[in-house]
């Protein structure tokens, strides 16, 4: 669903401006300095409206977690809903997510959150999609060893697909399930997850770990 065009944008991006980052690659390999006193980074590839971003960020407190979006009409959504609960722990970056390991150094994040991402059905493209080999490349530069990937998508094929790569490409799964919510609400929704749960459609969810290190 393409998002509606925000007539204000400059002026409500303006105003949340303090939990923007403009140039996030002045950053790269500097977060946990800059942004000292937490126990873990985390990036969410994707954030949306938003919901999902704040409701982490309260519900995980030592950890700093940092939201990509590309559409910043989506985005001044998010950051808004950041603002009023008064979240410190959370910023913005206006990004794709290809660009990731040009704001993040190689092994500074724990954990990457891929939620309800474009499936981008065919062949031609494939490696489009944020589970393809590309882009589990980019984030195994980017996380530590064990560092997660925490994959949620209504798309079944697209988590068939995603299972696949992540096997393929050296990770160890776990916490896979097809139907996330079966027996009542799992955990913190997206937007998105809220509305297809409220459907009766399932919710496919794994968690991806970056091999340790010898």
């Amino acid at each position: 669903m393409r998002m509606r065009k925000k007539k204000n944008l400059p002026q409500r991006m303006e105003k949340a401006s303090g939990v923007l980052i403009k140039t996030p690659e002045e950053l790269c390999g500097k977060w946990r300095e800059t942004f000292p006193g937490y126990e873990a980074l985390h990036v969410e590839l994707g954030c949306g409206k938003g919901s999902f971003t704040s409701g982490t960020a309260a519900a995980i407190p030592n950890a700093f977690l940092v939201a990509v979006e590309k559409v910043p009409d989506a985005m001044i959504m998010a950051m808004e809903k950041a603002v009023a609960a008064e979240l410190t722990n959370v910023r913005f970056i206006d990004m794709d997510a290809a660009k990731i390991n040009e704001i993040f150094a190689d092994g500074e994040l724990d954990r990457i959150y891929i939620n309800f991402c474009d499936p981008w059905p065919g062949k031609k493209h494939a490696k489009r999609r944020l589970t393809a080999p590309g882009f589990l490349e980019l984030y195994k530069k980017a996380l530590k060893p064990g560092g997660e990937i925490h994959f949620k998508t209504d798309n079944r094929p697209l988590f068939e697909y995603s299972l696949e790569q992540f096997t393929e490409c050296g990770w160890q799964l776990s916490e896979v399930t097809g139907n996330l919510h079966e027996n009542g609400p799992v955990g913190i929704m997206t937007d998105y997850e809220a509305k297809f749960h409220s459907e009766g459609v399932p919710i496919n969810r794994c968690v991806a770990k970056k091999a340790e290190e010898a």
